[in-house]
């Protein structure tokens, strides 16, 4: 594969696959440079993804990991929107038919939401999601959509993504949103609640569970359910 493409790692079912969960990665808002496997926003990632995979390959659930072209956004050119379509295409034609969730953090949850119009995707899990002012929300319609934000986030801001789950509850089928307490933007300080919020929600969509963790979370009423604090 060239340095100009794209890359995935594939973490199989166990048996037959029924879904997919697509991770995408963080970046920056500019940066034509590559992203070789060892850079931080990409392996910030591989954690969230081998978890989720351990929890729902034997529900049939594949995980996927994209490995964006380059780091940036690069407005207005998007680099890696093109990269995250890419990525849904290869799905499409490996699994025809089947149902996606994708899973985000920082500018990888911007392209998640900004990606939802695919038909095969379910719901999006948007990780401390980089969601400036004015931020579309179109792509989520009759999607769900968890938002997890810290609370001492200074890379994306947590009252971004508020407003964006405010535009996006008349739209999407239902949004939740966890603030985590005394966390940053790396999710490392409470690492096991943003995977454990990460797993319930694509296992709800993806292997058809209860809810779990989240059940509550989305019989809450509006106001409480976009400012949830773990």
């Amino acid at each position: 594969m060239s340095e100009a493409e794209p890359a995935v790692s594939v973490w199989p079912a166990r048996g037959r696959t029924e879904a997919v969960g697509l991770v995408l990665h963080g970046g920056a808002e500019h940066g034509i440079g590559s992203v070789p496997p060892w850079k931080l926003a990409y392996l910030r990632m591989v954690p969230i993804a081998r978890a989720l995979h351990r929890a729902g390959r034997k529900d049939g659930v594949e995980v996927r990991l994209l490995r964006n072209r380059r780091y940036g956004w690069n407005g207005p050119a998007e680099d890696p929107i093109d990269d995250a379509r890419w990525a849904l295409e290869r799905i499409h034609a490996d699994h025809p038919g089947l149902p996606v969730v994708l899973v985000g953090h920082s500018m990888g949850a911007r392209v998640a939401l900004r990606v939802a119009d695919d038909p095969a995707v379910r719901g999006v899990c948007a990780l401390a999601p980089w969601t400036p002012r004015g931020e579309p929300v179109e792509a989520v319609a009759g999607r769900s959509v968890l938002i997890v934000h810290g609370t001492r986030d200074r890379m994306t801001s947590p009252a971004e993504s508020h407003a964006f789950a405010q535009r996006a509850e008349g739209v999407a089928a239902r949004v939740a949103r966890f603030e985590i307490a005394g966390e940053g933007h790396a999710m490392l300080r409470r690492s096991s609640v943003w995977t454990r919020l990460t797993i319930a929600f694509t296992l709800d969509l993806l292997a058809g569970n209860d809810g779990g963790a989240l059940r509550g979370a989305w019989a809450a009423a509006g106001p409480e359910r976009l400012r949830i604090p773990v």
